[in-house]
């Protein structure tokens, strides 16, 4: 875990943070250039948040990236089935109905809600993953400096 994530949540069993832990540079809160729209419409939803507390840095991106597709994709599964419905009818060849079938969409949604979840946690991007997290109010000259960078 981070030194940054792990002074944000404490140490349990007190132990000691590690004093030789690389400190990468802040990352951007721009999203990167091949995102799709609605990838990109996520990372600007959340990025900002996440370099004002500190947890974006460039060796984020990447992982920030992923999971903006994978919140994307799953918003659209979603709208798919909220327009179609779960299930699609199978006929058999005079056009009565053999069974109904899912569709592909249901277990895409399931899966890009699982992995995105995954490294949502590593972003303290759900309350449970909050709630073990302490932060310091920034104080209103870091708040600009920070809104300048990028």
């Amino acid at each position: 875990m981070p030194s940054k994530v792990a002074y944000l949540r404490g140490f349990p069993g007190h132990r000691p943070a590690n004093k030789n832990e690389p400190q990468p540079g802040p990352g951007s809160i721009e999203p990167p250039k091949y995102l799709s729209r609605g990838a990109k419409k996520i990372w600007r939803e959340i990025a900002p948040e996440l370099f004002r507390l500190g947890l974006l840095t460039i060796l984020d991106r990447q992982a920030l990236a992923r999971y903006s597709v994978l919140h994307s994709r799953w918003m659209e599964a979603e709208k798919f089935l909220e327009e179609k419905g779960s299930v699609y009818p199978i006929k058999d060849d005079q056009g009565n109905i053999k069974y109904l079938a899912q569709f592909p969409q249901v277990s895409m949604m399931r899966n890009y809600a699982k992995l995105a979840n995954s490294l949502g946690l590593e972003f303290g991007l759900t309350a449970s993953a909050r709630v073990r997290l302490h932060v310091d109010p920034l104080s209103d000259e870091s708040d600009k400096d920070r809104e300048t960078f990028g």
